[in-house]
Order: C-alpha cells, then sequence, then structure tokens
C-alpha cells in the first residue's frame, strides 16, 4: 500500500507578503524560514494564471514541532472568494496550543480578530477560531493530555479505529 510519510505543510495565499510574515511571527513565533521568487512561466504553468507577466512570492514559515505555513502572495490578486463552510474546500489551519485561554487573551490583547470565546467540545477538547490579516481562518486547539497520546501512540489508535471502530468507512459502498 502507498502511504505518505506524514504531512508537509498547508498554504494560504495572502494580500500582502510582509504583513503575512509579520504577523505569523509577532502571533504565534513563527519564522520565515525560505523566501522564492518564481518566474513568470512558473506561475502561469503551476497556476494557470493567464496574465501575460505574473508574480508570486512564496515564504515557509515553521511551527515549533515542524509544521509549515506556505504563502503565497501574487500579482495581479483576485478578490477574496466567501469561505462556505459547506462547500467543500479548505476551510481552516489548525494549531495544537496549551493554554486555551491565555491564547484567547494573547490575539485578542494583540488586535487579532475572535470569531468566539473557548468552546469546549463534547470530546473535552477546547477550541476557538482567530482570523489572519486576510480573513484565514486559524483554529487553536487544546486537546490537553491527548496531544501526547496522538504523538506517541496516534498510529496504534489509527489501526484500532480502521479495523474496529470505523471499519465501515473503509468497506465498499459501489464498484470502482
Amino acid at each position: 500500500m502507498m502511504r505518505p510519510r506524514g504531512f508537509s505543510h498547508v498554504g494560504l495565499t495572502v494580500s500582502d507578503f510582509g504583513r503575512a510574515v509579520r504577523f505569523y511571527w509577532d502571533v504565534f513565533g513563527c519564522p520565515l524560514i525560505a523566501v522564492s521568487e518564481m518566474p513568470p512561466e512558473r506561475v502561469r504553468a503551476f497556476f494557470g494564471i493567464s496574465d501575460p507577466s505574473p508574480k508570486c512570492t512564496i515564504g515557509w514559515i515553521r511551527l515549533p514541532d515542524g509544521g509549515v505555513v506556505e504563502l503565497f502572495a501574487f500579482e495581479p490578486k483576485e478578490p477574496k472568494a466567501a469561505l462556505r463552510w459547506n462547500s467543500p474546500n479548505f476551510t481552516h489551519v489548525a494549531l495544537h496550543v496549551k493554554g486555551i485561554d491565555r491564547w484567547h487573551q494573547h490575539l485578542t490583547a494583540n488586535g487579532v480578530p475572535c470569531l468566539s470565546t473557548p468552546q469546549k467540545t463534547p470530546a473535552g477538547y477546547s477550541l476557538f477560531y482567530a482570523q489572519d490579516p486576510d480573513g484565514n481562518l486559524i483554529e487553536l486547539i487544546d486537546i490537553g493530555y491527548r496531544y501526547h497520546l496522538l504523538i506517541w501512540v496516534g498510529g496504534i489508535m489509527a489501526l484500532y479505529a480502521r479495523l474496529r471502530r470505523f471499519r465501515g468507512y473503509y468497506e465498499p459502498t459501489s464498484p470502482p
């Protein structure tokens, strides 16, 4: 069976590259680790942008656990599309945090829009959503002691879930 080695990164298109870099550094302490300017022919080929001389700046922001947020800033820019949760698309980036109430206070004190106060889920996690300067949604989630279980025993938990608890999701529903 072919499987990925792990999660690599998530990409976000931003309207102002410098502002986004400063936001992720000032608010989350995530440094910019690399920047690249794509030549126009690659921007057209990779992203299907038909402008005669498109530009794209790409930067990589590193999170403490090694995760990466890839930032894209294009010229020309398109207007931001409205997010619709019930439409298939990417909706948000989620960050594991410890001390959800302190994080909410930190973000609101720094002028970061938060969509609610921290909420507790039926499973006992706490989370809330914030927005970056372009309105991209960032979920901050505190799963408590389960974080260590996820890191250390996640593979065993996934095997159990696939073979027992969620077996029905893996059974074919119709011929391919």
